[in-house]
C-alpha cells in the first residue's frame, strides 16, 4: 500500500487567443514524493485537484495577486477535455461554482 503524505493533480490550460495551442492543456501529478513543481506562465490558466487527504499549495507568482483579473473555467469543459483523476462530482469553491465554460471567458491576448 502507497502512502501519499500530500499530492495534486495539477493543470495548466493555454488561454492566449493568438497562440496556437489555445485550449490545450498540460497536467501532471504534483506530491512531497516527487518533488516536481509546474512553472504556469502569464496567459495559461490553472486547475487542481487535491488527491491526498490534505495538501499544501505555495504559489510563487511575478506580481501581485489582483483578483479584478481572474477568471474561472468550468472545471469539466468538454473543450478541454481535462481527464481529472476524481470519482464523481468534486467539491468546489464559490469561484469554481460560477465558472463559465471556456468558450465564454474573456481570453487572455
Amino acid at each position: 500500500m502507497r502512502v501519499v503524505q500530500s499530492a495534486v493533480f495539477d493543470v495548466a490550460v493555454d488561454i492566449r487567443r493568438s497562440s496556437p495551442t489555445f485550449g490545450q492543456h498540460v497536467a501532471l501529478e504534483l506530491s512531497v514524493e516527487k518533488k516536481r513543481m509546474l512553472w504556469i506562465p502569464e496567459g495559461f490558466a490553472h486547475g487542481f485537484v487535491v488527491l491526498s487527504d490534505t495538501a499544501g499549495i505555495l504559489y510563487k507568482t511575478t506580481d501581485c495577486w489582483a483578483p479584478e483579473f481572474e477568471r474561472s473555467i468550468v472545471w469539466n469543459d468538454p473543450a478541454i477535455n481535462i481527464q481529472w483523476p476524481v470519482q464523481g462530482e468534486p467539491t468546489l469553491s464559490i469561484k469554481n461554482l460560477q465558472a463559465k465554460p471556456l468558450a465564454e471567458v474573456e481570453y487572455f491576448a
